[in-house]
């Protein structure tokens, strides 16, 4: 049986760039805040987005996930497949999300999934949507439901 190698017992994310990861360790970066999921409103003048409480149509608003994972980009014209591009580009993301923290040079939150062990400590820390939004049928006028997401 072959010794473990130091660099093992160093996090993927800690040694690998983003786009030196696996599917399986990129797709595990996502902590399942369910932020990235929501409505934000873009002034056409000044670019600022504004983050509403409104949850895409497929988010499971009490798991966090996508209902449809593996098809959201086809059932959701503006859905965002984020890529290591897309994680240095989008200022949008909540500054708790692991694929902007990882592309800022940054180290992963205490409550994130990889480093607890416990895909429920997103929700213990408060910083997922769980019980904040509402669905988007239900929703109305978005600047209506402009929220200040806490970081």
């Amino acid at each position: 049986m072959a010794e473990p190698k130091a660099e093992d017992a160093i996090p993927f994310w800690r040694r690998k760039r983003l786009e030196e990861m696996s599917a399986e360790e990129w797709e595990s970066l996502c902590d399942g805040c369910g932020r990235c999921c929501l409505h934000k409103l873009e002034d056409a003048d000044t670019g600022a987005v504004a983050y509403t409480n409104i949850a895409c149509r497929l988010l499971d608003l009490g798991a966090c996930r996508c209902t449809d994972y593996a098809r959201r980009a086809e059932r959701v014209a503006d859905c965002l497949v984020m890529t290591p591009e897309k994680a240095r580009k989008h200022n949008w993301l909540p500054q708790s999300c692991a694929y902007r923290l990882l592309a800022e040079g940054k180290d992963l939150a205490w409550w994130h999934p990889l480093v607890s062990g416990d895909p429920n400590t997103v929700h213990e820390a408060g910083v997922s949507v769980r019980g904040r939004v509402v669905p988007e049928a239900r929703a109305g006028d978005p600047e209506d439901h402009v929220v200040d997401w806490p970081e």
